[in-house]
């Protein structure tokens, strides 16, 4: 009788030791799953660009177009002129973030746009070269329009430029790993008579595209 209730306290000892063990083994994994997370997320943000206007000191970027033409833009400025038929466009951009920036594409409309989500992939332009932009530093956004027939915006496009219209320009871009898509959207407000008009660059909206927004 003593020898069975020893084994039946034997068996309870053991089983408690196992659940104690399993337990701490849960604990365990979960803080080692909690400390991955909180790494990758701080892998992430060293990687994250956040792209906004130059400061109006920034110094000024000479930009360069495909077929030779180039631009001297001061900080918190932007460029839009017809020329030889041709619409370009251009905005002296900051790097807020902590990673580098890779431009993927551009959308552009005239006038002020509903805030209420971000525009369609399906309705972004893309580069024809690759722009990036080093964190903390200045950089430059660009496009041109040059075929009235291929792009169904080039009519506006020239009227709003030469007419001095407000122009709402959604710029998508990532990390240098390709992930973490975002959009900003840019206006450019022109100030002065046509002959001496300059494009006055705000960032007004910003969203994520791979994570929830920041509002």
């Amino acid at each position: 009788m003593l020898s069975s209730n020893w084994e039946v306290i034997s068996s309870l000892i053991t089983g408690f030791g196992t659940l104690v063990l399993a337990i701490a083994t849960f604990s365990s994994v979960r803080s080692a799953h909690r400390a991955a997370r909180i790494a990758e997320q701080a892998l992430m943000v060293g990687l994250r660009p956040l792209l906004v206007i130059s400061r109006l000191n920034d110094p000024a970027q000479k930009i360069f177009y495909a077929d030779g033409r180039h631009e001297l833009i001061e900080g918190g400025r932007g460029a839009a002129e017809v020329s030889g038929g041709n619409v370009y466009l251009a905005i002296s951009i900051r790097n807020a973030g902590r990673g580098i920036a890779v431009l993927h594409g551009w959308r552009f409309r005239v006038g002020r746009q509903p805030m209420d989500g971000h525009p369609p992939l399906s309705e972004f332009h893309d580069h024809t070269r690759d722009i990036f932009i080093a964190p903390g530093d200045v950089g430059f956004w660009q496009a041109a329009f040059r075929e009235p027939d291929a792009d169904p915006l080039y009519g506006e496009a020239v009227a709003a430029v030469q007419g001095g219209e407000m122009l709402t320009i959604d710029v998508l871009y990532g990390d240098h790993e390709g992930g973490q898509r975002a959009i900003s959207r840019y206006t450019l407000q022109p100030r002065g008579e046509p002959e001496k008009r300059t494009w006055i660059a705000s960032v007004v909206r910003h969203w994520n595209l791979d994570r929830p927004d920041p509002r």
